[in-house]
């Protein structure tokens, strides 16, 4: 299974649960057909954004060897789901999908209903890393259980 996590500017939300799940799936295909990607190219080719790396390093996983890419429609072919962040990046993965695929796009905290919430929200302006990574453990602990 490949998955895609999509979030704006792929340097917090979207490396972070690419991180969380590799980290949480263990080794084999599963951990390794994971990927991240923004709607937005701003910081293609840049690392995470520091404060989400170090954040995320207090909880052992390690976001130092990503880089930020852009979303394109090749992603539709290239993966067998794809988990935006939030309302927004659906609209914008949405937008981008080509006519006749059937890729399934959804939320990612739709893998964890119990919260109660729709979106992870962007800590690059929040400034609340922590509760981005704790939604993010939550979803992906959600996702695996409906994976294995």
């Amino acid at each position: 299974m490949r998955i895609l996590f999509v979030c704006l500017g792929n340097i917090c939300r979207s490396p972070a649960a690419e991180a969380v799940f590799r980290h949480m799936a263990g080794a084999g295909a599963l951990a390794d057909g994971a990927d991240s990607a923004g709607t937005a190219g701003w910081h293609e080719g840049k690392p995470p954004y520091p404060p989400m790396v170090r954040a995320a390093a207090a909880r052992g996983y390690d976001l130092r060897p990503l880089r930020a890419r852009r979303f394109s429609r090749d992603d539709f072919a290239r993966f067998d789901l794809i988990l935006g962040m939030d309302s927004e990046n659906l609209r914008d993965i949405e937008a981008r999908r080509p006519p006749g695929d059937a890729t399934p796009v959804r939320l990612m905290l739709s893998h964890a209903p119990h919260l109660g919430l729709l979106d992870v929200p962007d800590p690059y302006y929040t400034r609340n890393f922590g509760q981005t990574l704790d939604l993010l453990e939550e979803a992906v602990r959600g996702l695996l259980a409906g994976l294995r």
